[in-house]
């Protein structure tokens, strides 16, 4: 009996170990020989921050309209990263990201560690500056405070200065606040929960050079205050530091990371962090269309004062980003890890690879132990133009320059009009759709150009499919159909689409794509379901879906 009883907690540890240890087949950053290779995360975590917590490194980042919000990730040697969790269930104001806000929502936070408290500060551009915080990252988060009310703040990050006073700095939207390119600071009350004094201007990027400046972050070392602020545009720019020894200024500016001779284009935004051997080190992204902003780990060093990171190769004093690094000292070696993208449906707990266009409510489909997750049909809106209104897209970010997406459905329909399938979404997006029509289905690929600016769908019919099964079902008899849809990404986002009948053999099927990122998000894969004006909810039941390389 005890030898059983030992297997089996072996077998369970074994399970468990293999489960925390989730590695992608799609992108995978450390080479297993003491290297890394950049991007560490080939996906859109946009505007990264990380803190420390004794041997322990925490991100988050932006997740603007997209719930759940403010993706918490963990690592130990800051290569090897997993999803823990959110730190938002529901975007707020609850009421007004119930239905897609494209672009809106929770821009550039920052993530701190603070007397036992993680603390993350975001700016809303139509709303203010909200704080949220817990004592564990990887469990139940605070309710969000809203710190200072207002439009145009965004990027906000907090400091605690040894007086016991608390600053916070941040940048401004010219989109919402007429006005950009400026850095102001200003104090908080001693819990950090609101603003207390007004805006201090401390830097003005309109000096012909560093055009806008934001996303700043907040530190103090050896006597300075320093901010840490990208400029010269998301894509194009460079990696500002400033520094004073005084809060408000003034402050010396230095570019302390730049392109250079790299291919790796706008190396700026993200955290400074210190490992517990002392070794300084930069997390940042980089803006790669389709793909989003993709994360990179740059090893940074203090010469006079001043961090240089990257590869200083002339001795300037402004470093190049690397593309392959030896892996942080962190004390210790651990194992390979990524952020889960397969998913085989089989808990009644969300991937946390996935994510809702908007916050989710009951009536987009539910989880189960019954082997597969449900998505309800959103009725489209009688004046329906393309999917840019439709709130229950289920979809994860891009992984990878190249992979393959393959999922197992059973779309069900009582009603023509109801349709299912897989889609790859952005500005421009394009799904194969399974679409019941009388007795049958129709497979079709549908795109879109511009969704954003109303533009309408392109429809083509690709094959006719007969039912897998019917049944009555009250008033209308219920039609099902099984299929394997594919869809296999290339490098520079064009997309192919396949399907299967038995998910053996997959025909090569409709036009290819080419993806588009999204509003200041990047492309996105997953599922849908809807449903025509005024008629009863269709469903699909997702079986399992699979990235492979």
């Amino acid at each position: 009996m005890k030898k059983i009883f030992l297997l089996t907690t072996l077998l369970y540890a074994a399970c468990w170990q293999a489960e925390a240890q989730y590695v992608s087949k799609a992108w995978v950053s450390d080479q297993k020989d003491g290297t890394y290779i950049n991007p560490v995360l080939h996906a859109d975590y946009s505007d990264p921050d990380v803190c420390a917590a004794g041997e322990d490194f925490y991100m988050t980042a932006s997740s603007f309209g997209c719930a759940p919000g403010l993706p918490i990730l963990h690592s130990k040697d800051l290569v090897n990263w997993k999803y823990v969790g959110y730190a938002l269930k529901q975007i707020e104001p609850i009421e007004f990201f119930n239905a897609p806000q494209h672009g809106k929502g929770v821009w550039a936070p920052s993530i701190r560690h603070h007397n036992g408290e993680f603390y993350i500060y975001w700016g809303d551009p139509d709303h203010g500056i909200f704080m949220v915080k817990t004592k564990d990252p990887a469990g139940e988060w605070e309710k969000p405070i809203l710190v200072k009310a207002g439009r145009g703040m965004i990027d906000p990050a907090p400091l605690w200065d040894e007086d016991g006073k608390v600053y916070l700095v941040h940048a401004w939207a010219g989109s919402r606040a007429a006005l950009n390119s400026v850095i102001t600071i200003c104090e908080m009350n001693a819990e950090g929960t609101k603003v207390i004094s007004d805006p201090v201007l401390v830097f003005d990027g309109n000096d012909g050079i560093n055009h806008t400046i934001e996303g700043p972050k907040l530190y103090k070392r050896n006597g300075y205050y320093y901010i840490f602020a990208p400029a010269g545009g998301v894509a194009t720019g460079w990696q500002l530091v400033l520094r004073s020894q005084n809060i408000y200024g003034p402050y010396e500016k230095k570019i302390v990371m730049a392109q250079g001779s790299t291919d790796i284009n706008g190396p700026h935004q993200g955290a400074w962090v210190d490992t517990q051997t002392e070794e300084s080190w930069f997390v940042h992204f980089q803006d790669k269309a389709m793909y989003g902003r993709v994360v990179h780990l740059n090893p940074m060093k203090w010469v006079n004062d001043w961090p240089v990171i990257g590869e200083d190769k002339d001795g300037d004093g402004c470093g190049e980003p690397v593309t392959r690094y030896k892996k942080p000292n962190v004390g210790k070696n651990y194992p390979v890890e990524t952020p889960a993208d397969s998913d085989e449906f089989n808990t009644r707990q969300l991937g946390l690879q996935w994510e809702w266009h908007a916050n989710y409510q009951d009536t987009f489909g539910y989880t189960s132990d019954l082997g597969f997750i449900r998505i309800y049909g959103h009725i489209l809106s009688e004046n329906f133009v393309n999917f840019w209104e439709v709130p229950n897209l289920l979809l994860q970010k891009f992984m990878a320059e190249e992979f393959t997406a393959t999922t197992k459905l059973k779309v069900s329909a009582k009603m023509d009009g109801q349709q299912s399938g897989l889609i790859v979404m952005g500005w421009d997006y394009c799904y194969l759709g399974v679409e019941k029509e009388g007795d049958k289905f129709i497979l079709k690929q549908v795109t879109c150009k511009d969704a954003e600016q109303k533009i309408p769908e392109t429809v083509t019919r690709l094959a006719e499919l007969p039912a897998s099964r019917k049944y009555e079902a009250g008033l209308f008899p219920n039609y099902e159909r099984d299929i394997y849809l594919r869809v296999k990404i290339e490098k520079g986002g064009i997309c192919h689409f396949y399907y299967s009948l038995d998910g053996k053999k997959y025909k090569a099927i409709g036009m290819p794509f080419t993806a588009r990122q999204g509003k200041w998000i990047g492309a996105k894969v997953g599922l849908f379901s809807t449903t025509p004006y005024g008629k009863e909810r269709g469903w699909v039941d997702a079986d399992w879906f699979h990235i492979d390389k």
